[in-house]
Parts: structure tokens; sequence; C-alpha cells
């Protein structure tokens, strides 16, 4: 992917620092939690199911790759990563900065938070094992940078588009916190059964899905081999593909973001049209 310049100045490095543990905090952290269930990238949401809690609870499960908090406090983000992220999110400023310009509105940037191992987010406590995820609270997105590392090499998702795509999504929700759908899909899911409220999700995560292909069609970064890294991407963390991975069976009625087959179909769709109207929120 082709992206030119510095990047966004709406970006935090907190990588090296010490931040709060997860174990054992029990029941309470769950509930901590919960308001985010909405905003996650996708696949812990599936290794929440599949292994109970452990993801949230064990320092380096689930999608924790290695690392932790430097002693000293000092950035362990690599320069070039680093610089990758600005011009992703900067990239997303312009793009829904225009798209939002367009419809009378103005668009409030997210501000992109990286970290390492654990930390602390507007919405609780934040750990590496929970992956790439939006708190709609302080209106920011939180990445420990090891994922990428996970996407590429257990999740057999390699590229830099793969990447901004992860960047991407987590601004999609940024998108719908402030469009208010993130409200409305919560005030839902709490008068709904849990299968219910999980058709909602898997609608939120799909839109959020699509905002990620209208913001790359739009960013006129594309290039040769980007789309299909993405589509690798977007099958890669399908619930049924990610369930017959971790329990060897997949429950439809438990998917929180979707089939591999939805989620590429709605990237396509944003990449293929540009148009944010075609990202409709539906279940």
């Amino acid at each position: 992917m082709r992206l030119d310049g510095p990047g966004s100045d709406n970006f935090e490095d907190r990588t090296g620092q010490s931040g709060p543990m997860l174990g054992g905090m029990g029941g309470g952290l769950i509930g901590m939690f919960l308001p985010m269930i909405l905003s996650r990238f996708g696949i812990v949401g599936i290794l929440i199911l599949a292994l109970g809690y452990c993801a949230l609870t064990s320092l380096g499960g689930g999608l924790g790759g290695g690392g932790g908090g430097s002693p000293s406090g000092k950035s362990t983000l690599d320069p070039a990563t680093g610089t990758f992220m600005r011009q992703v999110l900067g990239s997303t400023e312009q793009v829904w900065g225009q798209i939002f310009q367009q419809a009378g509105a103005t668009y409030k940037p997210t501000t992109l938070v990286a970290y390492s191992n654990s930390g602390q987010s507007g919405c609780g406590a934040a750990q590496s094992a929970m992956g790439p995820f939006y708190c709609p609270t302080d209106q920011r997105i939180y990445i420990d940078p090891v994922f990428f590392n996970e996407l590429s090499r257990r999740f057999q998702a390699p590229g830099d588009f793969a990447q901004a795509y992860v960047i991407a999504h987590e601004v999609g929700h940024h998108i719908q916190n402030l469009e208010g759908t993130l409200d409305q899909a919560q005030s839902a899911q709490a008068r709904m059964s849990q299968a219910e409220g999980n058709q909602v999700q898997v609608a939120i995560e799909l839109q959020a899905d699509c905002y990620a292909g209208v913001w790359a069609n739009r960013s006129g970064g594309i290039e040769a081999g980007d789309i299909e890294e993405g589509m690798r991407a977007a099958e890669a963390i399908g619930d049924d593909t990610l369930q017959q991975q971790t329990q060897g069976r997949v429950v439809p009625e438990s998917f929180t973001h979707g089939s591999s087959a939805q989620r590429m179909e709605a990237l396509r769709r944003g990449l293929s049209t540009g148009d944010p109207a075609q990202c409709r929120y539906t279940r």
C-alpha cells in the first residue's frame, strides 16, 4: 500500500510503559469490557466463545504475542511500524473528513494508541490478548503492534494492506460512534436474547468492515496485491473459520463478527463502491 506524508498527529505511543495487569480481577473484569464487545476487530471475540474468559484473564493468552512493558519506560515501537500506523490514520482522517464535509458535517478524528502487553483505556484495562479495539468512552483505538505479527504468522494474513485494514476497521467503529449507531446497537442488545444480540453485533462488525473498504477505495494508495491481502485477512478472521480452528466445530448462533464469506463480502463492497451509503447497518 502506498501512503505518503508524516501521518496523523492523533497518535500516542505508550509502548514500553507499564500498565495494569488483568489477572485475578475475576468476573468484575467481564462487566468492565461488556461495553466494548461491539468494537473489537474480531479474533478475540471468537476465542472468548471457544475458551471462556481465558483470553481476557491470561496475560499473553488469546492473541497475545510476546512483549511486555519495558522497565525503563522507553518506547518499544518499531519506527517503521509507528510511521505506518500514523500514515494509515492520517489517510482515514482525510477520507472521512471529506465524506463528512460533503454531508455538511465535521469529522472529529479518533486517536490511535499503540501500547505493549497491557495498558489503560477509557473502557478499563487493555491487554494485547484482547486484540485491537475501539473504546467509545474516550473515542480512542488501542492496538498492541505485536498483533500485526500474529496476523501475519498465526493467521497467515501478511501484508501492509492487511495491517491497514485492521486500523481502518477500528476507525469504522469510530464512525459508527459518531453516527450514533453504536449506542443504537447497544440499546437494542439490552432488550434481546444472547443469540439476537449476537446478530446485532455481527451487523456492526460487517458495517465496520465495509467502512474500511470505503476508506481503501478513496485513499488513493491501493497497489497490486493489496485487495488480495485484505481478502485473506477478512477470511482468516471469520467466525466460522476461527471456530473451526479453535473448537473443531462451527456454531452460527454464536457468531459475533460474521462468517469469512460475510466479512469478505462487506470489505469488498466498500472497496468496489467507495460509497458509505452501501454500508448500511442491517440485521
